[in-house]
């Protein structure tokens, strides 16, 4: 199976995302917020071929571009700089986040007409986001 683009997902369930924002060191009131948010995430690829990973909410809306393979700079939702990798594994993107100021980070976004599945990871900690499809 490969990457599904230009399908739409919303968050539909989300555990453990509070402690994985902890573990990031992201303080209150911005754990709050991306606690309530319920972002809508879309893939889609550039004029130049490109993949363009945005995740829209009523909080905040992000918006990366990238090739896949090729180290990038990227401000995450929370303010952090990272350098960041995206590597296709099937119809899994395998995005890697490092920085000086906390471990390395994974976001396996695994995606199926039926789901978009996210697992983000931390340290020992793991958060499962899961987005279902939207009109």
């Amino acid at each position: 199976m490969s990457l599904i683009f230009d399908k739409k997902y919303k968050l539909d369930t989300s555990e453990n995302f509070d402690e994985y924002m902890k573990a990031l060191g992201v303080g209150l009131v911005k754990r709050t917020l991306g606690n309530s948010a319920t972002p809508v995430v879309e893939l889609t690829k550039t004029s130049d071929g490109k993949l363009a990973l945005s995740s829209n909410s009523t909080m905040k809306n992000s918006l990366i571009v990238f090739s896949l393979n090729e180290e990038f700079v990227e401000e995450t939702l929370d303010g952090r700089k990272v350098n960041s990798i995206i590597r296709q594994d099937g119809n899994k993107l395998v995005h890697v986040q490092k920085s000086d100021k906390h471990s390395e980070t994974t976001i396996v976004r695994e995606f199926n007409p039926d789901e978009l599945k996210m697992v983000l990871t931390i340290d020992k900690i793991t958060c499962t986001r899961i987005y279902k499809p939207v009109d």
